[in-house]
């Protein structure tokens, strides 16, 4: 009697809902766009500070070297504008300085709105439709040091496997998206409504919540490079993980 062979087993892929797909390539278009104009922001004035003011004149906290606006020293001896003691004084810079802030400035705003706008839609749409409980919340039992350690161990010997029913997101995973998701994302969108003098007229709290529209814009500073360091080990899993079914996965959801 001839017996039929095993029928073979394959792993049940997880299809990714249309609204997340969208939100994802919405929410990183419009941050690479962000760190693109951020960084020509930056690189017209690439001194930070902590407190309420900062301006060249005054101490920074430390500086950047990333345009020849940094640590340029180009002014003249201060003068006073008037004859007696205790007069205003001024100073003049000696050089031509990089100043692309006009074009930065509205990029950056328009392609925050963008990401905001993408939030406030994502954040709700993944408590109700339960996306964050089943993708991104340990389950019961889940999460143990053994787990975690495993969990460790293969991110460092770079075995990332392709996301299925069967082999959900990893402790590092989880944990990364709920820090980005609610964490340095709602960090960013606050402090950067913080550097706005309109929004903080109309909630002044912010400023006192970060300690002044300095610290806010470090503090905004700190919090992208940490989104960039996530960025980029993002794509590097995806592409350890397999790149094209990722990509076919998050654009047609199959």
């Amino acid at each position: 009697m001839e017996t039929m062979p095993a029928p073979t087993l394959h792993p049940v892929l997880v299809r990714h809902p249309a609204w997340v797909r969208l939100s994802h390539w919405i929410v990183a278009m419009s941050f690479l766009v962000l760190v693109f104009s951020g960084v020509v922001i930056l690189m017209c004035h690439p001194r930070l500070y902590w407190g309420e003011v900062g301006n060249d004149l005054t101490p920074a906290l430390f500086e950047l070297p990333i345009s020849r606006n940094y640590r340029h020293g180009g002014w003249e001896q201060n003068g006073a504008f008037f004859g007696y003691a205790g007069s205003p004084v001024s100073a003049s810079r000696t050089y031509d300085i990089f100043n692309q802030n006009g074009w930065g400035r509205s990029l950056h705003f328009l392609s925050a709105w963008f990401l905001v706008l993408t939030g406030l839609l994502y954040v709700p749409a993944g408590f109700f439709s339960g996306h964050f409980r089943r993708k991104f919340w340990p389950g019961a039992g889940e999460f143990s040091f053994r787990a975690l350690r495993q969990d460790v161990r293969e991110h460092l010997q770079l075995r990332i496997p392709f996301q299925t029913a069967e082999n959900p997101y990893g402790l590092l995973q989880k944990g990364a998206y709920l820090t980005v998701v609610f964490g340095l994302l709602p960090l960013i969108v606050l402090t950067g409504l913080t550097m706005s003098p309109a929004i903080t007229a109309v909630f002044p709290f912010l400023l006192k919540l970060f300690f002044g529209a300095q610290s806010a814009r470090t503090i905004h500073f700190f919090a992208s490079v940490l989104l960039v360091l996530f960025l980029l080990v993002h794509v590097l899993m995806v592409v350890l993980s397999g790149f094209r079914r990722q990509i076919r996965a998050m654009t047609l959801g199959k």
